[in-house]
């Protein structure tokens, strides 16, 4: 088909009179579609009509719309067509919304996979919440072919911390960084159903949280009261539907067909998914597994946010686990869920998915309803699929404001505001922790907020560490409970001249290292033989067997010594490795107080010895 002017083709014109003109000569609806969507000729259009109406590419920073969202209802870059590109500002974002939309479609493929491969018996995978903040910014920023990249790099971390048997790492996660981050999605959750929930009029729904209040501030005066009539009714239900019939009837699942059946008999003017995003917005066939566009020079930029998603995914996958457990009293295997979800993420973004996890309402649904073994997973996968290939062409009637309530409520569950009451009762660095965390997430992205918030937890570990660390004299008054404690403090009661014991308790990390030499320094004398009681220390790293290598080396560069009393496991088997106990003498190194006391005399006396015997040469 070939266009025909309307026009001159030869006058400068703005970029929408250009396109509106053409428009007007297409008759072929899929052309209009491509052109809309694309901002690219069609394959309809001949190079004479491409000359005739040369689209002017958008200068930078230009945010202007062209057209409606709801005339967009082709497919983003790395979908069906190669040739698409966004513009910049707000029709960048709902285009990427339309695309999110249609992804939801492969949510089965990785749930599918989790059940069948995954750790726990029970667990029901798919997106969730969590990765909402995460993304829409990458989305946003560098497209949904990008993000499909990001979602199968965390598929291969994931993977790798499966192999690499890190299935335990839950357990390092700090509690503050995990409920800090948490709130903060709810808030960035709600912050932005609240256009649709209000039916708020503008232009654009920001990313950035600043920008999205100051937005909905300036237009909370073209709030559409139906829509959050309608909005606030279907919140209401879903928070107040009984629980006996939630079990069979999910409140989520009945406000949205209530609240789609109250806009088609009253005909109440708001937005739908429909007038929106365009009749096609959800498919109605599964798409063929591709590879999408990728730039090795967006590589870089993608590493912090797959990490992120890879992190997400692993701590909600493995809290869903362990709470599937104590419902069913069974055991998962960690290492197994992680490689699970790896694969679930991969297979995912093949079909031009979106990131998944394992979902603790889903599972928690599923076992109370009798689910015991994966075939349950497999089952809701398939059935849940079926219904949305069957019912996608009614989804266009769903009202919009009805969606935000179920994301506003959605918000409301998982932001365990209680934690906020509590924080006057948390050690002041949790709270620390907990606060920079939850602001960074809200004002930032879930990628800084993660990465300083276990950074910072990191650092008050460290303090903690050097706190509880303790180097004390050993003194007559000085009992440790059990026989060998009480032999070692009356040994220690009969401490030659010279020689000085210290006890040691506690980590001897980094951080804690220099408390020896400031110990030393605080007893303002340099003995001629240290002797360090080491049986309660438990650990030792590179810093403080340096530390402790140091002092050793200074004080025989002086003609003093260094004992070692009753070395634990792991610090006796990092000195041997070190290669410090062979430098040391292994005969410096004893089993009590007493033998070192042994060992101590033995040492004065030889030095005496040369002494007196060097006094003698002189006479």
């Amino acid at each position: 088909m070939s266009v025909r002017p309307s026009g001159s083709p030869q006058g400068a014109k703005p970029k929408a009179e250009v396109i509106a003109e053409i428009l007007a000569s297409i008759e072929d609806a899929a052309c209009v579609r491509k052109l809309v969507f694309c901002g690219t000729f069609p394959e309809c259009c001949t190079q004479e009509d491409e000359r005739a109406f040369p689209i002017p590419p958008p200068p930078p920073g230009n945010s202007e719309k062209l057209f409606e969202p709801g005339l967009c209802s082709g497919s983003w870059r790395g979908s069906n067509c190669g040739n698409c590109r966004a513009f910049p500002g707000d029709g960048a974002r709902d285009c990427f919304q339309l695309d999110t939309c249609r992804r939801h479609l492969h949510r089965h493929v990785a749930g599918f996979l989790i059940s069948a491969l995954g750790g726990s018996k029970v667990q029901i995978g798919g997106p969730t919440a969590a990765f909402i903040p995460v993304v829409v910014s990458v989305g946003a920023a560098y497209g949904p072919a990008n993000l499909i990249i990001c979602t199968m790099l965390a598929g291969l971390i994931l993977i790798g911390m499966g192999l690499a048997r890190m299935g335990n790492m839950i357990k390092f996660i700090p509690f503050p960084v995990t409920a800090g981050f948490t709130a903060g999605i709810a808030v960035v959750i709600f912050s932005t159903q609240v256009k649709d929930f209000f039916g708020i009029q503008m232009e654009k729904n920001p990313g950035e949280f600043v920008e999205r209040v100051r937005l909905l501030a300036e237009h909370a005066g073209t709030a559409n009261w139906k829509s959050a009539l309608l909005a606030a009714g279907s919140l209401a239900l879903i928070r107040f539907w009984p629980a006996n019939l939630g079990r069979r009837f999910p409140s989520s699942i009945v406000a949205v067909v209530l609240g789609t059946v109250t806009v088609a008999v009253f005909g109440l003017e708001v937005q739908t998914i429909g007038s929106r995003y365009g009749i096609d917005a959800i498919p109605q066939s599964l798409p063929m597994p591709h590879w999408p566009e990728f730039k090795f020079g967006d590589l870089s930029n993608l590493i912090r946010p797959a990490f992120t998603i890879a992190m997400l995914g692993a701590i909600e996958s493995l809290l869903c686990a362990v709470v599937a457990d104590g419902m069913i009293g069974d055991r998962h295997d960690s290492n197994t869920e992680l490689m699970a979800q790896g694969v679930a993420n991969m297979g995912s973004a093949f079909f031009g998915g979106l990131p998944a996890t394992g979902a603790i309402a889903r599972t928690a649904t599923n076992i109370r309803s009798g689910g015991r073994s994966p075939v349950a997973g497999i089952v809701h996968a398939v059935t849940l699929l079926g219904v949305i290939l069957t019912a996608a062409p009614l989804a266009r009637y769903i009202p919009l404001a009805t969606l935000s309530a179920v994301l506003v409520n959605v918000a409301l569950n998982m932001g365990e505001w209680h934690n906020f009451a509590r924080l006057r009762r948390w050690p002041r660095s949790d709270g620390a922790v907990f606060g920079a965390t939850f602001l960074l997430t809200v004002l930032f992205d879930i990628t800084v907020a993660v990465e300083v918030g276990m950074v910072l937890a990191a650092f008050l570990f460290i303090r903690r560490i050097a706190e509880t660390t303790q180097i004390q004299g050993m003194k007559d008054n000085v009992y440790d409970e059990g026989p060998i404690g009480e032999a070692d403090a009356k040994a220690a009661s009969h401490v030659p001249t010279g020689v000085i014991i210290y006890n040691l308790f506690g980590a001897f990390l980094f951080g804690t290292a220099d408390k020896l030499e400031m110990a030393l320094e605080r007893s303002r004398q340099e003995p001629e033989v240290l002797i360090l009681r080491m049986r309660q220390v438990l650990a030792m790293d590179a810093t403080g067997l340096e530390s402790l290598e140091d002092l050793a080396q200074r004080l025989r560069h002086r003609g003093k010594h260094v004992i070692l009393c009753g070395p634990h496991s792991q610090p006796l088997m990092a000195m041997h490795r070190h290669g410090f106990i062979e430098w040391l003498g292994e005969e410096n190194v004893c089993a009590d107080v007493e033998g070192s006391l042994k060992r101590a005399e033995e040492l004065i006396t030889k030095k005496e010895l040369r002494r007196s015997n060097h006094g003698d040469v002189e006479h």
